[in-house]
């Protein structure tokens, strides 16, 4: 296998307080339920900061909690240079937060942003949208996507940390 091992994700939405602590969250749970979330920094920030250090959207927390997912650690937070080079994986949420990633990250990095949902396992949708303007739905259709693509995720993760000669079996 020619991938480094991914041990640290960064979760990237806009403001932080819907996507990617839901995105943190969801992974999290999924990586605690493998037995490898002890071996990975997880973490989730925004392109903007317009709520730093405020807790996600309420209806973020209470769809999130009805699936068993906790959003109540998490504060907003804005990325920051140094998060470029100490993460393996920055992932983007959409199209417009991954285009303020790439004006913003060195070229050295740039192989490291990625969209969430290229990870997808089923859900053929390539953005996660944002449902801070909408409604319920919006916030079940976020869980939906972010869920699949977390499954895949994790088994990328998983299996980037396997030895190369792990992934061959012998002959």
């Amino acid at each position: 296998m020619n991938q480094a091992p991914v041990r640290a994700i960064l979760f990237i939405c806009m403001g932080s307080i819907c996507r990617s602590p839901t995105a943190e969250a969801v992974f999290r749970t999924k990586a605690e339920r493998a037995g490898i979330a002890d071996q990975l920094v997880i973490d989730s920030a925004g392109t903007h900061a317009y709520h730093s250090g405020e807790a996600p959207d309420p209806r973020a927390r209470d769809y999130a909690m009805k699936r068993g997912f906790d959003l109540s650690k998490h504060r907003a937070r804005q990325v920051k240079a140094e998060d470029f080079e100490k993460f393996d994986l920055l992932l983007a949420m959409d199209q417009h937060n991954m285009s303020l990633l790439r004006a913003a990250c060195p070229e050295r990095y740039q192989h490291k942003l990625e969209l969430l949902m290229k990870f997808a396992t089923h859900i053929l949708a390539q953005e996660v949208p944002d449902p801070y303007y909408g409604g319920a739905q919006g916030f079940e259709t976020v869980l939906d996507y972010i869920d699949d693509a977390c499954t895949g995720l994790l088994a990328y993760v998983m299996l980037s940390q396997q030895p190369a000669s792990a992934s061959r079996p012998y002959i």
